[in-house]
C-alpha cells in the first residue's frame, strides 16, 4: 500500500482526493494516511470523514510517513517550502495548481526533484476538460492566428493575486497551443484592467493570446471559456468542469508514482509560470503609473 500525505488541507481539491482515494477507492494500493496543518477543526472533518490515520504539524514531518504527498495550499507562493523537505527525501509530490508563484520558485522544486530523482507533477483541471480536443483540432478553423480564454481571476486575491484562478487560462491555453516552451525572459505582456476586468495580451508559439480575467463574486461567477480563430473559422466552446475535475490530475499522479515517470517534463511545469510572472509584471508596472 503506497501512503499518500496531505499539505494545504484548507482547500476544497483535498476533499475531492480523499474520495478519490479512501471513500472511493479508486486507485487501489494508494490511500490517503495522513494530514499536515495540525489537528485543526478541518483536519478533525477531515480525519473522521477520510479515514485518515494521523495528523501532523508540518510538511516535513510526514517523510517518515507516507511514500508520497499532494500540496493544495492556496496561495502558490508557500509551494516551494512545502515541496522542497519532500522533494529532498526523494517523495513523489503532486503540486496542485498553481504549481508556483515565481520563476524562482518553481525551479528550485524542478531542480530539488532532479537531485533525487523525485517524481515531481502538476496540472490544471483545465487540460483535461473535454472540450479542448474541439479546440486543439485545425480541421475546422485552419491554422490558428488567435486564442481567447475567458475565466475567473482576482488581482487582489489573498492567495497571490491573478495565480490563484489565472494559471487556469495560461495552461489551457498553451496544452490547446501544444504545449509550446515558454523560457524565462522570452514573452511579454500587456495588460489592461478596468474595474473587475483584467485583460492580458501576448504573442506565444506565433499566436496571439487574450487571457481575460473577471473577479468572481456571490453573485457571479464567469465561466471559463475559449475561442480559437483561425484562417478558416472559429471555434468557441465553454470548458466547462464537472464534478470530479480533479480525478485526472490524481490519475496522472497515480501513473506517475507507479511507473516513476512523469508526462510533464521541466518545460511543461516552468513554462506556466513563466506566463502568469510575465502577467503579473506587467500588471504591476502598471499600477505604479500615476
Amino acid at each position: 500500500m503506497r501512503r499518500i500525505g496531505f499539505i494545504g488541507t484548507e482547500n476544497s481539491h483535498t476533499d475531492h482526493f480523499l474520495r478519490f482515494l479512501n471513500s472511493e477507492q479508486r486507485h487501489p494500493g494508494f490511500r490517503a494516511v495522513a494530514l499536515a496543518g495540525g489537528s485543526t477543526a478541518r483536519n478533525e472533518t477531515l480525519r473522521a470523514q477520510g479515514g485518515i490515520e494521523q495528523l501532523v504539524d508540518d510538511a516535513a514531518d510526514l517523510v517518515q510517513l507516507v511514500d508520497a504527498a499532494i500540496i493544495s495550499t492556496r496561495d502558490g507562493a508557500r509551494h516551494r517550502e512545502q515541496a522542497e523537505p519532500l522533494l529532498a527525501a526523494g517523495l513523489p509530490v503532486l503540486v496542485d495548481k498553481p504549481f508556483a508563484t515565481t520563476v524562482d520558485d518553481a525551479v528550485a522544486m524542478l531542480d530539488a526533484a532532479e537531485k533525487t530523482s523525485a517524481v515531481l507533477v502538476s496540472c490544471s483541471a483545465l487540460r483535461f476538460v473535454p472540450q479542448l480536443p474541439d479546440l486543439v483540432d485545425e480541421a475546422g478553423r485552419g491554422a490558428l492566428r488567435q486564442l481567447s480564454i475567458v475565466g475567473p481571476g482576482d488581482p487582489d486575491s489573498e492567495y497571490s493575486g491573478l495565480f490563484f484562478y489565472g494559471i487556469h487560462h495560461v495552461e489551457a491555453a498553451l496544452e490547446i497551443l501544444g504545449n509550446p516552451v515558454v523560457e524565462p525572459g522570452s514573452v511579454a505582456a500587456s495588460v489592461t484592467r478596468d474595474g473587475d476586468t483584467t485583460v492580458a495580451l501576448l504573442r506565444i508559439a506565433g499566436v496571439a493570446v487574450v487571457l481575460t480575467f473577471v473577479v468572481p463574486d456571490d453573485d457571479h461567477r464567469v465561466p471559463f471559456h475559449a475561442t480559437a480563430t483561425g484562417v478558416d473559422g472559429v471555434v468557441a466552446r465553454e470548458l466547462t468542469l464537472d464534478r470530479d475535475y480533479n480525478a485526472p490530475a490524481l490519475t496522472r499522479f497515480v501513473t506517475a508514482v507507479e511507473t516513476g515517470r512523469t508526462q510533464s517534463g521541466r518545460e511543461q511545469l516552468l513554462s506556466p509560470v513563466v506566463v502568469m510572472s510575465a502577467i503579473v509584471e506587467a500588471l504591476e508596472n502598471r499600477t505604479e503609473r500615476p
